[in-house]
């Protein structure tokens, strides 16, 4: 004879079971999985215990449609190999897991087309809020996100036009300033290497026509600009055709460390003297700009606080605050001044 099915098998385990088990309310159950921050760590250990033991799930779309909102947090970030977003993300993260809100990282892979097509499918998960990287888009989007009345931060640019709400620095003023630095050193024949060629990259390059413009030094065919994502040795590469081409050049500035690491790699090979015959110089200031041979000049950007900063001005926003006077969260950039320049 066939053993009788529990009774309880064939029923998922609910809230009220779960504060039943603990000798609690549901309400309480619901605030240590929520907004942990307002229930003791050693309640909250005795709910996650019996949470586990029966198994339960919270039903997320049950609670979007009795609380309107879904505590989740959409972030769409270019790339989750690159360490400036990977550091980014841990800012974010350090925001809102405290808060109860679940992410949802998408990566566009510096596709603006993925990235409408990402966007437009977490908008089914009715997010609370949304974090972007940069301001590429469309004005249709921003309706969109407008009219559901979600609210949206932009992480790593500034807005010239004042229209979004963002939280970043300058990357065209970084780039003057690095390229300023340079010049000051007394080098006159600069390149550039950019890869990606994403809108950042872009805008870097902007400021060191700026710099080079004002200086009378520009030289447009100094521009070494490769769509192919950045890597060491397209560093490397890239230092073989600016010699082949132009070995009169005194200094490079990469748009990246990943390239400037190549560069100084590749002049180690062929015996280039940096800084003396060749100066060079990065952006973002990795962990192995600092240990590099010779060390490496850098732009440190403020990647973690970046993220830290957009979750927290989109937590207020989410949690009803009016939207702040000034829209531009300017957080900076520091030049870490090194061996290589």
């Amino acid at each position: 004879m066939p053993r009788k099915a529990n009774q309880n098998a064939s029923r998922a385990a609910t809230l009220h079971d779960v504060a039943g088990k603990v000798g609690v309310s549901a309400i309480t159950v619901s605030r240590a999985l929520n907004s942990p921050d307002l229930v003791s760590e050693k309640l909250r250990a005795q709910i996650l215990a019996a949470v586990d033991e029966l198994g339960y799930v919270p039903n997320r779309s049950a609670r979007t449609l009795v609380s309107s909102r879904s505590h989740t947090v959409a972030v769409l970030i270019p790339s989750l190999s690159n360490t400036v977003f990977i550091d980014t993300l841990a800012g974010i993260n350090e925001v809102l897991d405290p808060k109860g809100y679940q992410i949802l990282i998408g990566n566009t892979a510096y596709d603006d087309e993925k990235e409408e097509r990402l966007l437009r499918a977490y908008l089914s998960h009715a997010p609370d809020g949304v974090l972007l990287t940069g301001t590429r888009q469309r004005p249709e989007m921003r309706q969109r996100l407008a009219k559901l009345g979600i609210p949206a931060v932009h992480m790593m640019e500034l807005d010239p036009s004042n229209e979004r709400l963002c939280v970043g620095f300058s990357q065209d003023e970084a780039g003057r300033q690095i390229t300023t630095h340079l010049l000051e050193r007394g080098y006159r024949r600069i390149a550039f290497f950019g890869a990606r060629l994403d809108p950042r990259v872009m805008q870097r390059l902007d400021g060191y026509r700026k710099a080079l413009q004002a200086a009378g030094c520009y030289a447009p065919e100094l521009e070494y600009l490769n769509p192919k994502p950045s890597r060491i040795g397209l560093g490397v590469e890239m230092l073989e055709v600016l010699r082949r081409e132009h070995p009169d050049c005194d200094a490079v500035f990469c748009c990246n460390d990943d390239l400037a690491l190549g560069v100084l790699t590749g002049s180690h090979r062929i015996g280039i003297k940096v800084p003396e015959q060749l100066a060079v110089v990065g952006f973002n200031d990795l962990e192995g700009a600092a240990w590099a041979t010779p060390t490496l000049t850098s732009v440190r950007t403020p990647r973690y606080r970046i993220g830290f900063e957009a979750a927290s001005l989109l937590l207020k926003l989410m949690e009803g605050h009016n939207v702040p006077e000034q829209r531009q969260l300017d957080l900076g950039f520091e030049l870490k001044l090194r061996g290589s320049s």
